[in-house]
């Protein structure tokens, strides 16, 4: 792994702001909240990695729909994850729940970090530029190790 990655997710609260989306239009990445703010990455980037952040607010309601499919046990730490995870992988929220469910692939190649800062919920997630849709993928399932593997 990149050493930068690390040491950009352990200081990952320097790297993000809150406000609203006109003033962190410059951001490197954005998250909208359902109260009208934004959250925004700040961090340099990294070559030959992605960056992608979501948020959401620690004291909002689960959707009951989302609660009885997933439990409310935490909801928003596991669904931000999944949500970064889609980001980086390109793919759509209803594809990776039929897949992962709100979870991660273990060993994949994304590496993330889930925070509170204030009243909000943020996962911070990096991963190798790869074709996309193969961060949903496990290393033994990836186009990309297959490829890279010689088999």
């Amino acid at each position: 792994m990149t050493r930068p990655v690390p040491a950009l997710l352990a200081a990952a609260e320097r790297h993000l702001r809150c406000g609203s989306p006109a003033a962190l239009a410059d951001a490197v990445t954005r998250s909208h909240l359902d109260d009208g703010r934004c959250v925004g990455w700040y961090g340099p980037s990294v070559p030959g990695w992605r960056v992608a952040i979501d948020a959401e607010r620690a004291d909002a309601p689960v959707p009951p729909a989302l609660a009885r499919r997933f439990g409310t046990n935490d909801f928003w730490a596991r669904w931000t994850r999944a949500e970064c995870y889609c980001k980086l992988a390109d793919m759509p929220v209803a594809s990776w729940w039929h897949r992962h469910g709100l979870g991660t692939p273990a060993d994949g190649p994304a590496v993330w970090r889930t925070l509170r800062l204030a009243d909000l919920v943020i996962t911070v997630g990096f991963a190798p530029t790869l074709p996309p849709g193969d961060l949903a993928l496990s290393d033994a399932e990836s186009r990309h190790s297959r490829l890279t593997s010689g088999q």
